[in-house]
């Protein structure tokens, strides 16, 4: 399951700073007296493998913690979380798929500093974890979340579909086999799509195809860089070009006749788009739905005048952490670095809900799968030249008004690139100027 990039919740965040953060573990590195203690962990995840990993990882802690009983409360969302930390009734333990919220769990104190545990605990961050998980599990030097697995985004191609054709490294080429692979009907609507280019198809938002280019969000002073950054024209322009190739009302009607992206209706699943952008995670969903089709995993395609930059893609991940008021701080930390720096946990995770392994150790252990269609997006995690979007208050305010400019215009309803990009600029930095500098 991916860490979903639209946060939930977040005008609840701003309102919930009340009281203060917890202090620091009273005990060196977590649980020391080894008395029966029930905490509560609150996740995200529902589907039925995901559970079955959950509680395979949960018999490996018990195992090594017998005096720690974990209750897990699957499908929770960040609003739950939020709510619960204003009412005074939080779980011990919360995991969370939006890092988009992170700096405002920080900020907020909705979460716990966990430096001091890990201080304890003696655990150095920057060698356990690559270095792009530091931009999305801490804000302004507090790191209130821990990476718990990560997500990264590649290509995917039907090999049918492709008919001998190797995956595309850059646009131009991407551009020029989405159009050959495409086919028509009569009246010239689209039966399959060679790629579906536009901002409103499932994993095409800007904050994921911004790498293929690229493309910068904030300045070092962290005013909008947006409209400044020609990568973003570039991008645009090219998105718009092949839209206008399909036609943008025929792109449209193509795309919402599609079903539920998470469902085995995804169009990919059916063989109605050739190459899409997708997480890691779309593996183990193709296992699953679709196992009869064909097809492979190649990194993001790049813009023509960047290829020595293939093989990057867009990294986030799903965090969990200890939220404010926590009734059992040491045991929930002793499940939290578990779930987070515990090598064969990780791995076993891994495996079971292809997520990317958030450790360096996890990430080259022989007992992590990996056939080629995963070992792409290992390679893709950690690729020097992948990116992430740094923990930002306005995080999600910055991403809507940019795939609400991008949906302008692909759509024609906006002409001047230029005007429509520094409008972008101008919002963003309004909003900034709101938060104090974000």
């Amino acid at each position: 399951m991916p860490a979903l990039s639209a946060a939930v919740g977040l005008a609840l965040l701003t309102a919930c700073t009340a009281g203060t953060e917890n202090s620091a573990p009273s005990v060196p590195a977590g649980s020391a007296n080894h008395d029966p203690v029930t905490i509560e962990f609150w996740h995200g995840f529902s589907a039925d493998n995901e559970l079955k990993a959950f509680d395979d990882t949960l018999a490996g802690f018990k195992q090594k913690y017998p005096w720690i009983t974990v209750k897990a409360t699957k499908a929770v969302q960040d609003d739950q979380i939020l709510q619960a930390v204003r009412g005074g009734n939080p779980p011990d333990v919360a995991l969370s798929f939006t890092t988009d919220s992170v700096a405002e769990f920080c900020k907020a104190g909705i979460f716990q500093d966990l430096n001091p545990y890990l201080a304890a605990s003696k655990i150095d961050p920057a060698t356990l974890f690559p270095p792009v998980i530091a931009e999305y599990t801490q804000y302004q030097g507090k790191r209130c979340v821990m990476p718990m697995l990560a997500d990264a985004y590649g290509l995917y191609y039907n090999k049918k579909l492709m008919k001998g054709s190797q995956p595309p490294k850059t646009l131009s080429e991407l551009a020029g086999l989405a159009k050959k692979l495409t086919v028509k009907d009569d009246k010239g609507d689209i039966e399959v799509a060679g790629f579906v280019p536009t901002s409103q198809m499932y994993e095409n938002a800007p904050i994921h195809t911004g790498v293929m280019v690229g493309a910068k969000w904030t300045n070092p002073d962290g005013t909008s860089a947006i409209g400044s950054d020609p990568q973003w024209k570039k991008l645009m322009t090219w998105q718009k070009e092949l839209a206008d190739w399909y036609g943008y009302d025929k792109l449209e009607k193509f795309r919402k006749s599609f079903g539920d992206e998470w469902s085995a209706d995804n169009p990919f699943n059916k063989g109605k788009v050739a190459m899409a952008i997708d997480g890691e995670w779309r593996n183990a969903m193709l296992a699953s739905d679709a196992p009869g089709v064909d097809y492979g995993t190649a990194p993001l395609p790049v813009a023509d005048d960047q290829q020595d930059r293939y093989g990057a893609g867009f990294i986030t991940g799903t965090v969990i952490g200890i939220p404010r008021g926590a009734r059992h701080q040491e045991a929930a930390w002793d499940l939290v670095e578990y779930l987070t720096t515990d090598t064969d946990a990780l791995v076993k995770l891994s495996n079971a809900i292809r997520n990317v392994p958030s450790t360096l150790p996890a990430l080259r252990s022989p007992d992590l799968d990996k056939d080629p269609n995963f070992q792409t997006f290992l390679d893709i995690f950690a690729n020097p030249n992948s990116s992430t979007l740094p923990a930002n208050v306005n995080s999600v305010f910055n991403q809507q008004t940019m795939q609400e400019a991008q949906i302008q215009w692909e759509s024609g309803r906006a002409t001047d690139l230029d005007a429509l990009l520094a409008d972008v600029d101008k919002k963003i930095n309004d909003k900034l100027k709101l938060t104090a500098g974000g």
